[in-house]
Order: C-alpha cells, then sequence, then structure tokens
C-alpha cells in the first residue's frame, strides 16, 4: 500500500499542493480529476520521486520513498508524453529497465510487443504517436512493479488504441493486482475504468470518493417550469444546463428535502437521468477544463 501524507509542495514560493493525504491499495484505480494547473501532474511526480515535497512524506509499505529510495523500483510513473527513450532502440531499453527495476520481466515484454503488433526497432522514436503510447504502456507492467503512474495515458490517440490500452490496464489489475493512479481529463473513459475518484481542486484534495459513492450522492434531473427557473433555486441546486425553459439540474445533499424544494413550483417536467462523472466534475468545479 502506498500512503501519502500531509503532502504540499511550493515553486518559486507559489503553493501547488497542500496537505494532500489518501491511500492506494493493491488493484485499485484511482482516477486522479481537476481543472487547468490544479496540481495533478506535480502531485505524481512527487508520488515517483521525481521532486520532492516542501512538507509530508510518502509511504510504500510503510518506508519513506524519499528515505529510502530503494522501494521506488515498486513505482512506474508513464509521463503524458514519454520521449526520453525515443532514441534508444528496445533491445538498448531492455537492458536499461533490467538494470533499474529487478523484476522486469523480459519474456513478458516481447510477449507483449508480439500482442500489440509492436516491431522492435532500433529508435522507438520511430513508432507513430499510438505505438509510443503502447510502448511506454508495455514497458512499464513488464517491470512488474506494484504501482503505476499514468498521465493522460490516452491523450490524443484514435478510438482503437484507446480500447486497447483501457482494456490492457483494466486486465493487468485484475490479473496482477497492480495499482493505477491516472490522470486524465477523459472522464467517460475514468467511469469506465476507476474504482475511486479524487478531485483535485486549488492545489488539495477537494473530495475523494468510491464512483459508485459518489454517484448516489447526487441526483440528475431534467425539469420545465411554467416561466423560468425560480431565484429562489438559483443557489440550491447546480445548473449543468438550460435551453429555454428546460433545465437540466444536479442536487447534491438532502436529496429528498431539494427534490421536494423543486416540485413545490409545481415544474411542468420533472425527470430523473443518468448522472455521469462529467455532471459531477462540472458541478465541483465549475468548468469543463479537464487537462492540466
Amino acid at each position: 500500500m502506498i500512503e501519502i501524507k500531509q503532502l504540499s509542495k511550493s515553486i518559486h514560493n507559489h503553493q501547488v499542493l497542500s496537505d494532500i493525504n489518501f491511500e492506494l491499495k493493491p488493484g485499485n484505480i484511482i482516477g486522479l480529476i481537476g481543472r487547468n494547473g490544479a496540481g495533478k501532474t506535480t502531485l505524481l511526480r512527487l508520488l515517483v520521486g521525481i521532486l520532492l515535497p516542501s512538507r509530508g512524506d510518502v509511504l510504500l509499505e510503510g518506508k519513506s520513498i524519499y528515505q529510502f529510495p530503494e522501494v521506488k523500483k515498486e513505482i512506474v510513473f508513464v509521463p503524458d508524453s514519454p520521449e526520453a527513450l525515443k532514441s534508444y532502440s528496445t533491445q538498448e531499453i531492455v537492458k536499461l529497465y533490467k538494470q533499474i527495476y529487478p523484476n522486469f520481466d523480459e519474456t513478458y515484454f516481447y510477449e507483449l510487443l508480439d500482442r500489440f503488433s509492436l516491431p522492435k526497432t532500433r529508435r522507438v522514436g520511430n513508432y507513430s504517436k499510438g505505438m509510443k503510447a503502447l510502448f511506454a504502456l508495455v514497458l512499464a507492467f513488464s517491470t512488474r512493479a506494484k504501482y503505476i503512474l499514468l498521465d493522460e495515458p490516452t491523450d490524443g490517440l484514435d478510438v482503437i488504441i484507446k480500447k486497447k490500452i483501457l482494456r490492457y490496464i483494466i486486465e493487468e489489475v485484475a490479473e496482477q493486482q497492480v495499482s493505477v493512479i491516472i490522470s486524465s481529463h477523459r472522464l467517460d473513459e475514468l467511469e469506465f475504468m476507476a474504482d475511486q475518484i479524487i478531485v483535485i481542486k486549488d492545489g488539495t484534495i477537494e473530495s475523494n470518493y468510491d464512483l459508485d459513492e459518489m454517484k448516489q450522492s447526487y441526483r440528475k434531473v431534467q425539469v420545465v417550469f411554467k416561466e423560468y427557473l425560480p431565484d429562489e433555486l438559483k443557489n440550491y441546486v447546480n445548473v449543468l444546463s438550460q435551453t429555454g425553459r428546460v433545465y437540466t439540474l444536479l442536487i447534491d445533499g438532502d436529496l429528498a428535502e431539494k427534490e421536494a424544494e423543486i416540485k413545490k413550483y409545481e415544474p411542468l417536467l420533472y425527470e430523473e437521468l443518468s448522472v455521469v462523472l462529467e455532471d459531477i466534475f462540472v458541478a465541483k468545479l465549475g468548468g469543463e477544463d479537464f487537462a492540466e
């Protein structure tokens, strides 16, 4: 298990992250979401030791990754642009990773290259963008590390490659009990994969929910009023969209009380809709600008 305790980071006198606390358990997928500049990528870099914290600690099986750097062999970080190894051949990268990660599974690595039709090459830079993304994942999971950190793993990829990547991640988590943190602006993908959602806002954890519990704490409704949305309700509900007198609302808190309050104004239509992760994101963070 990885324990993140009061992790904070300041860069150039700017507080990027403050008092981040959560746990990553075996076989879990955590989705990390937040608006631009929220600190998601900085958090991932802290978790793997690329950056040092201003305060706080990251414990892997009870040991600090900063005081005992040898434990970092169990953590792999895949950045959103895995270009660092583009000048190396696949064989050279295997030699390098076997030195860094003692459990690197060379046989499994080549099996995965065949599975995803990734050719052995003299320069990884010759791969297409989609092939590079797949190769980075193959390399990460071939280390047999227990914790994989992914920053925008499907950004800019076509739908076929995305499906391959998502299916593969889910399989690895289920079969190998690997734990994964995914920072992504693709909320539909996180909704499909994640067990837990952490929302980062202004450098702090705004909320940390089991995904199913999160959805159950909200209700999405479409309503039509004789006139427009009563002023008394504007600070009582989250308005997701409006088309004329048709409103799509998201309700949280005391659901029964708020539903009763809305129905008190005798809407012409009151229809419950399915809640999706994007609805909650927009309501909590006030916008659809997901990436960092």
